[in-house]
């Protein structure tokens, strides 16, 4: 019963992907290509007062030419981001979704991470994932083929690294290190470590190596696998501690709009939209990563207002 416990969470918590600070054409908004930092401002505001989990920010170094036009080459940095804005809140937590931390040496990697954390009075959360533009990977000398292998000891030194330790000691294949002091340390005493990706390797890092599992978009109809495999996996090898199930749902609009939203769209009044969102918590899952279509700042910022104070109190 204890380890049930552990897995079940209370309540279907909800978080977001910051908008402007990447901008793939996949869902960016025609207002964002003008926006910046005090549109972020606003925005973070706004969902820290709406009581939401999380705010997100993702990772890229640089975009090759062959995928900018679709990715576009706009991509904040997610540490400079999130402590930017944490400044600027109080409550809401700060999770990078995810950070390519394979691109990085763990102890550069802690060092930032750890700032943040400290920063922002232990509000951290670090979304890591593999990353899959390989021009990144070459352009700093990092094997593109390896970079699972790569991302699960980065996973094993980041633990070490952003642990209680002063001096901090992993011995591995790829990264070895110890005698070297690095302060602050992280405001928490353990760093939650969410795991991106919806491969079956992927999946089976978030299981052993995570406190959490972060999926690439799956649709509602591949979740409840995907959850039932991560339990197989914990239960086999004996994982203890609670571990957080995510899920990005689809887009939403609170109310009716008077403009095409794109079919997807889950549109309607607070309790209807509770109600189609709550079948995720039914799945097994604990927080939902949920994003507004928008014409503008203020209309997002509308819509952030209305789900905190309207659909989450059904949810």
């Amino acid at each position: 019963m204890a380890g049930r416990r552990r897995w079940c969470a209370v309540s279907l918590r909800y978080g977001m992907q910051l908008p402007v600070q990447s901008q793939s054409t996949l869902y960016a908004e025609g207002w964002e290509a003008e926006a910046g930092p005090d549109d972020l401002l606003a925005i973070a505001r706004a969902a820290d007062r709406a009581g939401f989990a999380y705010l997100a920010g993702c990772d890229h170094v640089g975009i090759p030419r062959r995928l900018a036009a679709a990715m576009s080459t706009v991509w904040y940095d997610p540490v400079a981001t999130l402590a930017f804005l944490a400044a600027a809140t109080e409550r809401v937590r700060l999770l990078s979704h995810v950070a390519i931390v394979g691109l990085r040496h763990p102890l550069l990697t802690a060092k930032q991470y750890a700032t943040l954390d400290h920063l922002s009075s232990g509000r951290l959360i670090l979304g890591v994932g593999a990353g899959h533009v390989q021009e990144e990977f070459e352009a700093l000398g990092v094997d593109f083929r390896q970079r699972g292998s790569v991302l699960d000891e980065c996973l094993d030194a980041l633990r070490a690294a952003l642990g209680p330790d002063e001096f901090p000691e992993h011995h591995g294949k790829l990264y070895d290190f110890e005698g070297l002091g690095q302060r602050p340390r992280p405001a928490q005493v353990r760093v939650p470590v969410w795991v991106g990706g919806s491969s079956p390797a992927a999946v089976r890092r978030a299981a052993l190596k995570g406190d959490g599992w972060l999926p690439q978009g799956d649709p509602r109809d591949r979740l409840p696998a995907q959850i039932a495999r991560i339990r197989e996996l914990r239960e086999e090898a004996r994982v203890q501690g609670p571990f957080t199930v995510g899920a990005i749902v689809e887009p939403l609009y609170v109310g009716t709009p008077r403009w095409e939203v794109g079919r997807r769209t889950l549109t309607g009044g607070p309790r209807e939209l509770a109600e189609s969102l709550r079948a995720y918590r039914a799945m097994g899952v604990h927080q939902i990563q949920v994003r507004f279509r928008s014409r503008s700042r203020v209309e997002l910022t509308d819509q952030i207002s209305a789900f905190g104070a309207e659909v989450a109190p059904e949810l």
